[in-house]
């Protein structure tokens, strides 16, 4: 996730007293939260007693007098560093007590009261399911409801996960993000305030080997099956004529098990597509639809004159990536602190081994950047939980002591050393910091307009490439 504060607000005290500065929390360029300066305090005070001084990141010092407009500004960009750390650190990032502190954080600012609530959560052909939640539930108290709803069973639970996303005008759904366990996933709807945006649960592993986990259950062949077919109608799956029919075929038949078997063959299948977008390979501002699956990005892109060509960019061959977000100065080229920014522009920029030795950098221009990075490390995760010689459960989140923790197999990978930073000659911008931090944080750096080397993290996967795989 894209955690920053970008602004601050001057608000009244309750009852007619006296003015703070409030931080704005965003995730992904939403508004997710409005905090005090006082509450992260308290936070960083009790992070501090549960795991030691020595684990957590400096955090501002208290102003014995009133702050100036520079000082605020300095505390807001610490702030912000402070909270990108902590979320990117596997031990306090998933520990209850940061997350505990978001969800609550959410839903005071959203003002919604604690109550019994229906909510919607979409299947991938669109079937809805209505599930009884409160909406103080966090994300996994979603998942396990619509699972109960649906009698899939407790240990195929972790093989799905329930994701936000927007309905366009044509029907189709696009992918903003997968829900995470510091929100609730009812305010996160409520609060964008459109009947576009949905939460649609989908599997969240990109291995077609595991499917043979899920087919075994009832339940888990029909979401397989159905999220397939879904796929297939809106063209994600690439098929041929004969394919085509050979499938119909088997539909008519009702045969879902050797649908899958035949689906699985098929270019593109279990792949999660993009809105189109523009990347600068082959060449600058060339307009391209971008797919991530089966541990690679797809780019398809048809130049001038040209029929539909398609470029992949397999994980093992990154050495790095990271995610910049910016915002075009507005005319006269300065901007103040939170005031006359556009919107803003995300970037994903990876290094890629095109030849034996030649490192080349690709950048994709989306909105959905943020999302595309998270793909790219859980397809990472995938493969070094594989190369382990570990299973995909060992990847799951579980309950310890009543929180989610990740892995320990996760949390002991290092990033491995790194090449120069890309050439980030651009126009004018403001920089906004945009730590990140997915399933987890290796692989994700922090992007910015003038990042150094030390900016941006390694793919570990990297390293396992022999020259037999170029």
């Amino acid at each position: 996730m894209h955690f920053s504060i970008p602004e601050t607000e001057s608000r009244s005290g309750d009852s007619g007293g006296s003015a703070y500065v409030a931080y704005n929390i965003h995730v992904n360029g939403v508004l997710h939260c409005r905090v005090r300066y006082s509450q992260l305090l308290g936070l960083h005070e009790q992070l501090r007693k549960e795991y030691g001084a020595n684990v957590l990141p400096a955090f501002p010092p208290k102003k014995l007098f009133s702050l100036t407009p520079a000082e605020v500004e300095q505390r807001r960009e610490q702030l912000e560093k402070y909270m990108q750390a902590v979320r990117q650190d596997p031990l306090l990032g998933s520990s209850e007590t940061f997350n505990s502190f978001l969800r609550r954080a959410q839903q005071e600012t959203q003002q919604v009261p604690t109550e019994e609530v229906s909510l919607e959560v979409l299947l991938s052909n669109g079937q809805k399911v209505l599930v009884n939640v409160l909406t103080s539930d966090q994300t996994e108290d979603v998942l396990e409801a619509v699972a109960a709803k649906l009698d899939l069973p407790d240990d195929l639970i972790g093989y799905f996960s329930l994701f936000l996303v927007r309905e366009k005008e044509d029907g189709a759904f696009s992918f903003v993000r997968k829900l995470q366990e510091f929100e609730l996933p009812y305010v996160s709807v409520a609060s964008l305030r459109s009947q576009e945006y949905k939460i649609m649960l989908r599997k969240s592993y990109w291995d077609s080997a595991y499917d043979d986990d899920v087919m075994e259950n009832r339940v888990g062949l029909n979401l397989l099956y159905a999220q397939t077919v879904s796929d297939i109608e809106r063209g994600w799956i690439l098929v041929t004529k004969e394919q085509h029919r050979q499938l119909k075929s088997l539909q008519e038949k009702v045969s879902k098990k050797e649908f899958l078997r035949l689906a699985q063959t098929l270019r593109h299948y279990g792949y999660l597509r993009f809105d189109a977008c523009v990347a600068d390979f082959p060449e600058k501002d060339c307009p391209v639809v971008v797919s991530a699956g089966n541990s690679e990005l797809s780019l398809q892109l048809r130049l001038p004159g040209q029929q539909l060509r398609e470029g992949s960019f397999r994980v093992t061959r990154m050495r790095c990536w990271r995610v910049t977000s910016s915002v075009p100065l507005p005319s006269g080229g300065t901007s103040s602190p939170g005031r006359g920014r556009g919107e803003v522009r995300l970037e994903l920029a990876f290094e890629y081994l095109m030849s034996k030795d030649r490192l080349q950098w690709v950048t994709i221009t989306s909105p959905q950047a943020i999302m595309m990075s998270i793909c790219l490390q859980s397809m990472v995760d995938e493969l070094m939980v594989k190369k382990s010689g570990g299973s995909i459960r060992k990847m799951l989140r579980r309950r310890v002591g009543g929180t989610l923790r990740r892995s320990d197999s996760q949390q002991a990978v290092k990033s491995p050393p790194l090449l120069e930073s890309p050439d980030t000659s651009r126009e004018s911008m403001v920089k906004l910091s945009s730590k990140l931090s997915a399933v987890s944080l290796r692989g994700i750096g922090t992007p910015s307009t003038d990042a150094s080397a030390s900016d941006v993290h390694g793919n570990f996967a990297f390293e396992g490439i022999g020259d037999e795989d170029l």
